[in-house]
C-alpha cells in the first residue's frame, strides 16, 4: 500500500525488513526510551551530532545516546578493524547513527565505512533522493530511490600486484549477495507504493559477475508482477538521469554503480548535505549516517551543515517506529530550508550550523 506522500525520507513501519529478516519485530514501544549507537565521527561529526542531539532532545524523541568511537584498531593479523566497543554497543542496540568518518588514502589504509559494512553485514543501502520545496535546484519533482548492494563487487578489497608495474583488483559478485539485495529492493518498492525498479548493470561487458546480478533481479522480479520492471546499462541510465529523473522510481545495483549513482542522484536535489542514507543488515541491525565528507577545512567553526545527520535520524526514526516524532522533526527542517531566514552557508545563508538547528526547534515548537 502507498504510504502518505508526506513521509519524504525514511524506512518507516520497519516492516520493510521483518518480512526479509526472520521475522524480527520491534522490541519497543513508542513510549520507551530506546538505546541508540552514536558514531560522531570525524572532522565537523562532533558538531552536527550535537546539533542532531539537539534537536531530538527538542522535539522529545524517546531516545538515549551511546556515543562510541571508532578510531581503528590492528588485529594480531596485522588488519585494521573497528573497536570492540563499537561491535558490542551495535549488537546491544541494533541500531545507530554515524557521523562523517576520515578515510586516510595509500598504501595500508582501510575504509571504515567499509569495515562497518562488513563487520555488521549491512547488505543493503538505501538512498531517498527527493526535492525539497522551497530549495531551487535545475530539476523539480525530483523522487527516486537508490538501493545498493553494500558488501561485494568491486569494494570487496580484493587487490594485488601481479608483477611490478601491474596490479589486479577482483570483483566478487555472490548469487546469495545479489538476490539478498534485489529481494530488499522489490519488497521496499512493494511497501511503499513504488511502481518500477530497474536494474542497473554492464552485464554486456562483465557478462558473469553482472550477469549474476542481473539473473537475480530477473528471477526476483518474477515473484513481483505488481511492480513494473526493466534493466538498464549504467552508462545509459547516467545519460537519462541527466536529462530527465523523473523516468527513474525505484533504482537497484552492485556496489560501485550504486556509489556512483547515489551520489549523481543527491547531485540532482542539492547535493550530499541534503542526503540522507540507511545501511540494512541482518538480524534487524541499520545503521544511518550522513554520506558527505569530515569538511575538516571548517571543522570545529560552526559552520557545517547537520541536514544530511538529521534526515538520516529521520530515517532512523521510521526504522523504530517512531513515526510521529520523525514527522515533526521532518516537517521543521523543510519548513526552515524552504523559508530561507536562518540557513547555512552551503544552502545559500549564513547562518551558523547551531542557529540553523535553533531555528529547526523554532519551528518544531
Amino acid at each position: 500500500s502507498n504510504l502518505p506522500s508526506c513521509k519524504m525520507f525514511g524506512l518507516g513501519r520497519s516492516l520493510i525488513h521483518r518480512h526479509l529478516i526472520r521475522g524480527e519485530r520491534s522490541r519497543w514501544k513508542s513510549t520507551e526510551v530506546k538505546k541508540l549507537t552514536l558514531i560522531e565521527g570525524d572532522g565537523i561529526g562532533l558538531e552536527i551530532a550535537n546539533a542532531v542531539r539537539k534537536i531530538f532532545s527538542a522535539a522529545e524523541v524517546p531516545v538515549a545516546w551511546e556515543p562510541v568511537s571508532v578510531k581503528p584498531v590492528k588485529t594480531d593479523d596485522g588488519r585494521t578493524t573497528v573497536p570492540e566497543e563499537v561491535i558490542e554497543s551495535m549488537r546491544r542496540n541494533k541500531v545507530g547513527l554515524k557521523g562523517p568518518l576520515e578515510t586516510q588514502i595509500g598504501k595500508g589504509s582501510v575504509s571504515l565505512n567499509l569495515t562497518l559494512r562488513r563487520v555488521f553485514n549491512l547488505y543493503a543501502n538505501v538512498r531517498p533522493c527527493r526535492s525539497i520545496k522551497g530549495y531551487k535546484t535545475p530539476y523539480d519533482d525530483v523522487d527516486l530511490i537508490t538501493i545498493r548492494e553494500n558488501t561485494e563487487g568491486e569494494y570487496s578489497g580484493i587487490e594485488h600486484e601481479v608483477v611490478d608495474g601491474v596490479v589486479q583488483s577482483v570483483k566478487l559478485i555472490t548469487k546469495e549477495a545479489c538476490m539478498r539485495v534485489a529481494e530488499y529492493a522489490f519488497h521496499y518498492a512493494h511497501m511503499f507504493g513504488r511502481k518500477k525498479v530497474t536494474a542497473v548493470h554492464k552485464a554486456n561487458i562483465m557478462r558473469r559477475t553482472d550477469g549474476l546480478f542481473l539473473s537475480c533481479c530477473n528471477t526476483v522480479a518474477e515473484r513481483y508482477k505488481d511492480i513494473e520492471y526493466d534493466d538498464m546499462y549504467l552508462d545509459k541510465v547516467c545519460l537519462l538521469l541527466v536529462q530527465d529523473p523523473s523516468q527513474f522510481d525505484l533504482l537497484v545495483m552492485p556496489n560501485l554503480y550504486g556509489d556512483i549513482l547515489s551520489d549523481l542522484c543527491a547531485g540532482l536535489v542539492g547535493g550530499l548535505g541534503l542526503t540522507p542514507s540507511g545501511n540494512i543488515g541482518n538480524d534487524g541491525v541499520a545503521l544511518f549516517e550522513a554520506v558527505h565528507g569530515t569538511a575538516p577545512d571548517i571543522a570545529g567553526l560552526d559552520k557545517a551543515n547537520p541536514t544530511a545527520l538529521l534526515l538520516s535520524g529521520v530515517m532512523m526514526l521510521r526504522h523504530i517506529e517512531l513515526n510521529d516524532h520523525a514527522q515533526k522533526i521532518e516537517d521543521a527542517v523543510f519548513q526552515t530550508i524552504s523559508e530561507q531566514k536562518v540557513i547555512t552557508g552551503d544552502l545559500g545563508g549564513s547562518a551558523k550550523c547551531s542557529e540553523y538547528a535553533d531555528e529547526i526547534i523554532r519551528n518544531i515548537q
